[in-house]
């Protein structure tokens, strides 16, 4: 697979959801030239010559500004979008750290909430977000700072009146330096026991020592301790670092609004011309990443999780230099490929390895790494040197025969195709790619730059291919049961430096990648729209919904194909095997498939408590091609040995390393467990795979596809007739029978009989997660819980985590399970025992009860809104609508009004009502889910085993 990978970066407010997309983000960065000016006046120079070069069907408002005091901003507006956004990214980071001072920069980024001038209040800018249904956050990188927030459109002033003033006026104060100290220190002791940050600790050894990126990035109480006696405080480091590195000549301010580019266009003038002028610009570095002279070297590491994995380093120049014509990105291509023939299929024929990977990383302005990364099995484990002498060879077919320019063309035209339907994301999201490509690319290509590729350049690529040679390799490998006699300095990852060996034999079979069969010819935009889902097809055993939509300008069509079978959660052991086959089948298609995902055409099969899905996402052009190879594979592909023993051990790790992910997602996932019937707790999946081989699974596989019902939907740019066509085709296929009443449902078990729950984790942290369920599922109770939610938002945060200072992870948010409304409260602590977090949660929540009695309508206001436009924010994508509408109907939704129904409640929700609910919501059905290191796990199965379905009104 073809991935460019991130450094490191440090995420420090709420929403973590936010962390997956911050990444892709990253993982695009190039260089930039940042425009500036001699003194902060309130005129503003505006760029209306050049402008960024859009997609065909791109129809929103562009305006490039420089402010005169060098600020960088590039508005958009977009009259279809019923949210705003703003991100704001400032051209330094943690390479930019003082050598005695490791996560200062990151430690700015987090004190730059607490407290401005014109709203000192350390709670002022995310009290307002929240009262008018916002988000936010920030992360510190490398060689960037990114500050991000969206809002209600209306809201949007407000929200800029508060987050400009972070670049003009913080208060950095005296009194929260601690507490959030405190909370960095936190965020690091929750990603101590992270392998790819250990696997980075790591590598920071092997790299140049004198390179500013292999220092410690994220902070802790010890690297942040107070300065000792006649040198500058801490508050005196921060402001001296904000006052030499923060600076409107390397700000890029980007922000993506309804509003009018005139009206957008004033609001930031006004706001954002008092940004000091520092003469800035961004710093270069000139040191190696990598001192050639001590290469080739090897490494190993002892992992957390139970997973083996190699990657291979090679130094190359930043890719940045040439993004027009990505010679990096064709080598990648190449080598990341996992069609026939490919490095990947022919680890995985051998049974080494399960995933690849290829990339560049830790690149600087000036140098970078091209990675390739394998997922390894234990079998490959034992023969790293064939691999690598796998990869070399790989490598040399390319030099013999890999550089043509039909190649170059297939890509470019596959990029194009990408570039000429690009769908906007949410404001949000374009504004932090905005703000970040602006910082990188010249303003015209700040939309089109990740697709460029203007003309095969033999030469340009060989020197890219020049850099990946045996003699300047540098390998990392990883794996349980490797031990060190040293310990990485900042992740305590055990590792040994091992001979670097050249020796070995290459594996057979490599060949490149054949011409591509899978490109769409047809794009064609059909004329076809339809106001919501109708149902096409309703035959016995079978029925298909269709939603023909234009609205996102693109030739694509997404299909949910939903295979229900009454026993597929039935035992843990029909559950395993669900999971089995569904994973056989992608990867038994992954060879096969892997062009069509070039191409444009996305397949996954993934089980469920009813069954299997499968889903399709692409172009309408030849992606029947693609549903009926798939449904070939499922019913008569050869099950064999070495396919069901690959996915076997990939599900079985998965398992296996469960008790290793983030405490506060086993908490939520205890508390499903516990909580939904059916659905099998890891442990017992694990526990069943045990018994199972590959005839088990060709006997459920027979078993399935007789007994089966067929629910389906396509949405997208198809007319009903072809629709339907493609729907009986596949009903054909499958033959299913099943009445909808013969598939259990998904049930919500009421919580009020739970005892206590403790995850089986091997975490070090303590947690609480207290759960506050609704008494049923009516609507009129998940529109209260979902006020009271948004209620509850912002305060517990801000005393738990800002002021109590009990750790990075603290949460509280509406969190429905299935249709049955629910309020979780999450702490997760480095330090403090759940008990004591439990008794803060209690006094939290008495004090929140005293402010409920005092709350009037007008205050409760903002909060009903808020709620009501989250449920009414418009579709950002095709693929997001589809999901919405395809949960609809998992709802038993076929209106697919339900979003509409309960915003409509949540706007009828008085003060009184929440007032009357609270007390019954405080001692009803209140579950718990809590963990200090060395408590032994729940038997959640038996704990919830008589617990009764919550009522539906």
């Amino acid at each position: 697979m073809t991935q460019p990978l991130p450094a490191p970066f440090h995420a420090s407010r709420r929403r973590l959801a936010w962390l997956t997309m911050t990444v892709a983000l990253l993982a695009g960065l190039m260089t930039s030239l940042a425009a500036h000016a001699e003194t902060p006046e309130s005129t503003t120079a505006v760029d209306k010559v050049v402008s960024p070069r859009v997609s065909p069907h791109d129809d929103r408002e562009y305006r490039a500004l420089t402010l005169d005091n060098g600020l960088s901003v590039l508005l958009v507006s977009d009259s279809q979008a019923d949210r705003a956004a703003a991100s704001l990214n400032v051209g330094v980071g943690s390479a930019q750290n003082p050598e005695d001072l490791a996560g200062l920069a990151h430690f700015l980024e987090h004190m730059l909430f607490l407290g401005t001038d014109a709203y000192p209040e350390s709670d002022a800018y995310q009290a307002y977000l929240s009262r008018h249904g916002g988000s936010h956050n920030a992360f510190t990188a490398p060689h960037d700072t990114n500050y991000f927030f969206d809002i209600e459109a209306d809201a949007l002033p407000g929200a800029l009146d508060r987050f400009s003033r972070f670049f003009i006026a913080p208060l950095f104060n005296a009194d929260r330096l601690e507490s959030e100290r405190n909370v960095v220190h936190s965020e690091y002791q929750a990603r101590i026991r992270d392998d790819g940050r250990r696997a980075q600790d790591v590598l920071d050894q092997l790299l140049n020592p004198d390179h500013p990126t292999t220092g410690f990035s994220v902070g802790s109480r010890e690297t942040l301790a107070d300065r000792p006696e006649g040198e500058p405080s801490l508050r005196e480091q921060v402001i001296d670092f904000y006052e030499a590195h923060y600076g409107a000549n390397v700000m890029h301010l980007a922000v993506v609004a309804p509003q009018s580019l005139d009206e957008l266009e004033g609001m930031v003038t006004e706001r954002f011309a008092e940004v000091p002028d520092r003469g800035l610009s961004r710093p270069v570095i000139e040191t190696p990443l990598v001192e050639e002279a001590s290469l080739p070297r090897a490494a190993e590491m002892q992992s957390v999780r139970d997973s083996q994995r190699v990657t291979f380093l090679f130094p190359v120049p930043d890719p940045e230099q040439a993004y027009r014509h990505k010679p990096a990105d064709y080598l990648a291509y190449l080598l990341g490929h996992e069609g026939e023939g490919s490095l990947l299929a022919v680890l995985r024929d051998a049974g080494w390895a399960d995933g690849l990977s290829a990339g560049v990383t830790r690149a600087d302005g000036r140098h970078a790494l091209f990675t390739i990364d394998i997922s390894l099995t234990p079998d490959g484990a034992q023969h790293l040197d064939r691999i690598q002498q796998s990869l070399l060879a790989t490598i040399e077919l390319i030099r013999r025969s890999g550089l043509e320019a039909w190649r170059y063309a297939e890509q470019a035209r596959l990029a194009d195709q990408q570039f000429r339907f690009q769908q906007h994301g949410s404001p949000q999201g374009d504004a932090m790619r905005l703000a970040m490509n602006l910082s990188r690319y010249p303003l015209e290509d700040v939309n089109v730059a990740p697709y460029l590729m203007e003309g095969f350049d033999r030469e340009l690529i060989q020197r890219w291919l020049d850099n990946l040679r045996p003699e300047t390799l540098l390998r990392l490998y990883s794996g349980p049961e490797v031990e060190g006699e040293r310990v990485s300095p900042w992740f305590d990852a055990p590792w040994r430096e091992v001979a670097a060996r050249l020796d070995g034999e290459p594996l057979a079979g490599l060949a490149l990648p054949t011409p591509n069969p899978y490109i769409a010819e047809d794009l064609a935009l059909l004329n076809v729209q339809d106001a919501a889902p109708k149902k096409r097809v309703e035959a016995p055993g079978v029925t298909l919904w269709h939603k023909a939509d234009t609205t996102f300008d693109t030739p694509k069509v997404e299909w949910r194909f939903s295979l229900q079978h009454p026993a597929a959660s039935r035992e843990a052991r029909e559950a395993a095997l669900t999971r089995l086959l569904a994973g056989w089948l992608g990867d038994s298609l992954n060879e096969t498939l892997y062009p069509a995902r070039l191409a444009g055409h996305q397949f996954e099969a993934y089980a469920h408590a009813r069954g299997i899905t499968l889903s399709f996402s692409g172009w309408r052009d030849r992606q029947d091609r693609l549903i009926a190879r798939v449904l070939s594979q499922l019913q008569e592909g050869e099950i064999d040995p070495a396919s069901f023993d690959r996915v076997q051990y990939r599900l079985q790790r998965e398992w296996r390393n469960a008790p290793q992910d983030a405490l506060y997602r086993q908490a939520h996932r205890t508390l499903a467990e516990a909580l939904v019937r059916p659905q099998w707790p890891t442990d017992a999946l694990l526990e069943a795979s045990h018994e199972l081989g590959v005839e088990d699974l060709r006997d459920f596989r027979e078993r399935f596809l007789a007994d089966l019902r067929l629910e389906a939907m396509a949405v997208g740019n198809l007319d009903a007739g072809l629709a339907e066509r493609e729907a009986r085709q596949v009903a054909e296929a499958l033959s299913p029978s099943l009445a909808d009443d013969e598939i259990p449902e998904l049930v919500p078990l009421q919580a009020d009989e739970l005892p206590a729950l403790t995850p089986a984790t091997t975490r070090e942290e303590s947690l609480v997660l207290r759960y506050l369920q609704g008494p049923d599922r009516s609507l009129e109770s998940q529109a209260r819980l979902a006020v009271l939610g948004q209620l509850l938002e912002t305060p517990f945060y801000q005393r738990l985590r800002t002021e109590e200072q009990l750790g990075y992870v603290v949460n509280a948010s509406y969190s429905p399970m299935l249709d049955a409304p629910g309020i979780s409260l999450l702490v997760q602590s480095p330090d403090t025992p759940s008990e004591a977090i439990q008794a803060r949660i209690d006094a939290f929540l008495d004090d929140f009860g005293e402010r409920l009695a005092a709350l009037d309508e007008q205050a409760l206001a903002p909060y009903r809104q808020a709620v009501h436009d989250e449920l009414m924010q418009r579709d950002t994508s095709l693929s997001g609508r589809t999901n919405r509408l395809w949960r609809a109907l998992a709802y038993g939704d076929t209106a697919f009004d339900r979003h509409r129904r309960l915003a409509e409640q949540a706007l009828a929700v008085s003060a009184e009502e929440l007032r009357e609910s609270w007390p019954t919501l405080r001692k009803g059905g209140v579950a718990r889910v809590s963990f200090d290191p060395g408590d032994e796990p729940s038997d959640v199965l038996a704990l919830s085993r008589d617990l009764a379905p919550l009522p539906e009104e």
